[in-house]
């Protein structure tokens, strides 16, 4: 899975950028309606539909002459990381130190498989690190499902 991802993102990383967004993340997944294959993208200013179809339009072209790349049909899908995204790269936790984050863990800490805090440290060896109204938490990489941007 993580071929097709890495390949799509080579391919999709200059159109990306030549439309002056960020490539955020690829996915390729299967849901209940079959799989799906999805381009998150950012913007300084923020993604407007127009980013989404023209990265679109000029992707799937390119996509389907390597279709040898993607052994199944799948529906493709360019959007918004989102604000509420979810941080995966060391580059992400870097951007967004001091910003409100939730982490979800797989097992529960101290009773609870979710908090809400302030990013304030991140290494990819030690995990995260946040601030809960003056309490630190840190959390190995083996225990955190995910970690996302929370607004308000």
């Amino acid at each position: 899975m993580s071929k097709i991802v890495d390949a799509v993102a080579s391919l999709a990383e200059p159109i990306v950028t030549k439309n002056g967004c960020e490539l955020w993340d690829v996915e390729y997944v299967k849901d209940p309606g079959g799989w799906v294959l999805r381009i998150f993208i950012d913007h300084p200013e923020g993604v407007m539909i127009s980013h989404c179809e023209a990265i679109s339009r000029e992707l799937d072209p390119i996509l389907d002459e390597h279709e040898e790349m993607i052994p199944t049909s799948y529906t493709f899908e360019v959007s918004s990381a989102g604000a509420e995204r979810q941080l995966k790269r060391p580059s992400d936790f870097e951007r967004f130190l001091n910003h409100m984050v939730e982490v979800k863990l797989y097992k529960a800490k101290d009773g609870k498989k979710v908090f809400l805090g302030s990013l304030v440290g991140y290494s990819k060896e030690q995990g995260v690190e946040i601030d809960v109204e003056g309490q630190r938490y840190a959390f190995e990489k083996p225990e955190v499902a995910n970690v996302r941007l929370r607004i308000g």
